[in-house]
């Protein structure tokens, strides 16, 4: 089972390491070139465009739900959990792009999605109410998080899928150091969806 379980591991990280925005920012300019310099969906939508940045949010949660299907298969619960987790580190930190990657937040929603429907929707609810009164992509994203850990004890007693909603939340809020360290100063933007490059 330690050999399932590393399979498990490899392929959640390999298939995490697939930045979606990175690849089809190739066709305009690398988005870690732009705004904030994250590959994440966020950062996609407000540099390149909604569409751009709708595509990046599908191909990172898609990626997190095959991840943890095949961790699934090969592992079990365990092996979901430990694909899913690998995923998202992947997506962090992917060692196809240098390891500078985006901040594991859509493919935490999959995550969310894979825990239970319900951790998903709370932490989506989360989102929603949070975005609608703070505008702050950021801030929301990390409610949301910390929505997940808090939920899914709540939905389930399996300690295996409980340390993988806690490891989501904190995964996110260490890759959101630096949108804390804005927020602080006062200097977090705003939802914005920028004109993409070269453009008027």
């Amino acid at each position: 089972m330690t050999v399932r379980y590393l399979a498990c591991l490899v392929l959640g990280y390999l298939i995490g390491s697939l930045s979606v925005s990175i690849l089809i920012s190739i066709f305009h300019q690398d988005v870690r070139t732009l705004g904030s310099g994250n590959a994440g969906a966020a950062n996609a939508a407000r540099t390149l465009g909604p569409r751009v940045g709708a595509l990046t949010l599908l191909g990172d949660f898609l990626k997190g739900i095959i991840s943890m299907l095949l961790g699934s298969w090969l592992g079990g619960t365990t092996g979901l959990a430990i694909a899913g987790a690998a995923c998202m580190i992947g997506h962090c930190f992917p060692i196809y792009f240098g390891f500078k990657g985006g901040k594991a937040v859509a493919t935490a929603v999959a995550v969310a999605l894979m825990l239970d429907w319900r951790v998903f929707l709370s932490a989506f609810a989360v989102f929603a109410v949070v975005a609608a009164l703070t505008r702050t992509a950021s801030v929301s994203s990390m409610a949301a998080s910390v929505a997940v850990a808090a939920m899914t004890p709540v939905f389930t007693k399996n300690p295996v899928l409980i340390s993988l909603g806690i490891f989501t939340c904190l995964l996110v809020l260490l890759m959101h150091r630096s949108n804390i360290r804005r927020l602080i100063q006062g200097t977090e933007p705003k939802f914005h969806f920028g004109k993409r490059p070269g453009k008027e």
